[in-house]
């Protein structure tokens, strides 16, 4: 009788109503003020935290789909019998000892409790089996999967927020270097060029040792923790940069530049992969009791962290290494800096070691809300202490000093992307690009790289191509209508 007046049958219309009410306006309001931040930010021609963003409603709707599979599944799963030895076998907690005529009770009024509470407990009971999955676990486990995508969420937020903030910084030192229209303007800042490249190369090649292997990854290494990113670094690598890629266009943006990679690259932090679906996975299997997993993970994301941030500061250190022994004395950027040639193995280790030190943060909170600070699985406060110390430090240190290294140094490779083109200059650029060979040959070949930061309505914040690639690229489109 207990069990149906529980039951949706037996419960009152009002009730149901109100719940269900509350349930879809609450989804509502969710639903439409993402839609008014996509229209915001389309509005502000913020095309690639737009794009952000629909990821993050593709990552919603994965949740969703995870959570009413859990839902629909949940009473076959709970059907599902296995033997009495294998429950015992890699448990999170250690079950207490008993007696064996304590355990024989036990057992007994645990089989009546179940007999009475669960059907699909029983009908494991009756065959002398346990369930392979409870549906109070079943539930748990729903809600610590939407935990953990929501403070994933949270923290990637956080670390684009305060890593952009620190690198907004720079503009003073791009206002500071771009020349003026002015010959004379033009030449105190070749000389303001030349003085801050002799203070990099200086800074990084001063000393025989510091060519040794382990010493420059050592000073990398604490350099990292400091203020990494000098006036003198910022300047050179855009220089080099600029040189490499831009040749006579002093007057490109590079700091809008970095800006624009960076909420790109946002995208793809703020989503779940499927190996980082495989990690939770992993970890879940290995929490073992006993085996401290907890702790010793917590060591993972602070490790590849220190190691991500050395190895940013050693490629700067190479860069200006390899300027210093030329004649020129010009910064070259180069793939072979990074590892395996590619720059965005540093963006997928990024991507993991924010993904796992959420993983940690969600994981602590959603047990200590779950079954209290005395679980066995939050273990003593000698191992909970260090590991959101750790934490801690691994989002500090990732938002205030890797991430801004990262957005500069990922510049440095042999190429760069269309992405530096808003959104109608990258269609249109897109479709030439697809054009018999013989058509490209009409426009000139120089015009690649003809591209300069110029002063619109939105006063230099917007990347466009300069008059004569626009017009080139304009005059194409023309004489080709079905583009």
């Amino acid at each position: 009788m207990a069990e149906e007046s529980n039951s949706f049958e037996y419960t009152p219309t009002w009730v149901v109503a109100v719940v269900c009410f509350v349930i879809v306006l609450m989804s509502l309001f969710a639903e439409r003020g993402l839609h008014k931040l996509g229209k915001w930010l389309k509005k502000k021609n913020q095309d690639a935290l737009f794009e952000a963003l629909q990821k993050l409603k593709e990552e919603l709707m994965l949740l969703g789909f995870i959570s009413l599979l859990l839902t629909v599944t949940q009473g076959a799963i709970s059907r599902f019998c296995i033997p009495p030895h294998l429950a015992i076998i890699m448990l999170p907690c250690k079950r207490k000892t008993k007696g064996s005529s304590e355990e024989i009770h036990h057992v007994i009024n645990n089989r009546r409790r179940l007999l009475s509470a669960s059907n699909s407990a029983a009908h494991c009971v009756q065959k002398g089996k346990v369930q392979l999955f409870s549906v109070e676990a079943l539930h748990q486990l729903h809600i610590f999967i939407f935990v953990l995508a929501v403070v994933h969420v949270i923290f990637c937020a956080t670390t684009m927020v305060l890593g952009g903030a620190r690198i907004r910084q720079w503009k003073a030192w791009e206002d500071s270097i771009r020349p003026a229209s002015e010959s004379g303007g033009q030449t105190k800042t070749a000389h303001e060029h030349h003085h801050h490249l002799q203070k990099f190369l200086k800074k990084h090649t001063k000393g025989h040792w510091r060519k040794a292997f382990v010493i420059s990854w050592l000073i990398s290494f604490f350099k990292h923790f400091t203020g990494s990113i000098t006036k003198s670094d910022y300047i050179a690598l855009r220089q080099g940069f600029i040189k490499a890629h831009f040749d006579h266009m002093a007057q490109f943006n590079f700091h809008e530049y970095i800006l624009r990679n960076l909420e790109i690259d946002f995208k793809q932090i703020v989503g779940i992969s499927w190996y980082l679906w495989l990690f939770v996975v992993i970890f879940l299997l290995l929490n073992v009791e006993g085996w401290h997993t907890y702790f010793w993970l917590a060591f993972l994301p602070l490790i590849l962290l220190l190691l991500v941030g050395a190895k940013l500061e050693h490629i700067i250190a190479l860069m200006a290494q390899e300027a210093n022994e030329q004649t020129h004395k010009e910064v070259k950027p180069s793939d072979d800096h990074f590892w395996f040639g590619k720059p965005v193995i540093i963006l997928h280790l990024i991507h993991f070691i924010l993904f796992q030190n959420s993983f940690e943060i969600a994981f602590f909170f959603w047990m200590w809300c779950t079954y209290g600070f005395e679980s066995c699985i939050m273990e003593k406060v000698g191992y909970i202490v260090p590991r959101l110390i750790m934490g801690l430090i691994v989002q500090v240190l990732c938002s205030y000093s890797t991430l801004p290294l990262y957005a500069l140094v990922s510049q440095m490779g042999s190429k760069y992307t269309i992405r530096i083109f808003r959104g109608s200059t990258q269609s249109v650029i897109g479709r030439w690009a697809n054009l018999p060979t013989s058509t490209h040959d009409e426009t000139p070949n120089h015009d690649n790289h003809q591209l300069i930061t110029a002063t619109s309505h939105s006063a230099a914040q917007e990347m466009i191509v300069i008059e004569s690639t626009a017009a080139s690229i304009t005059q194409h489109s023309t004489n080709h209508p079905n583009l």
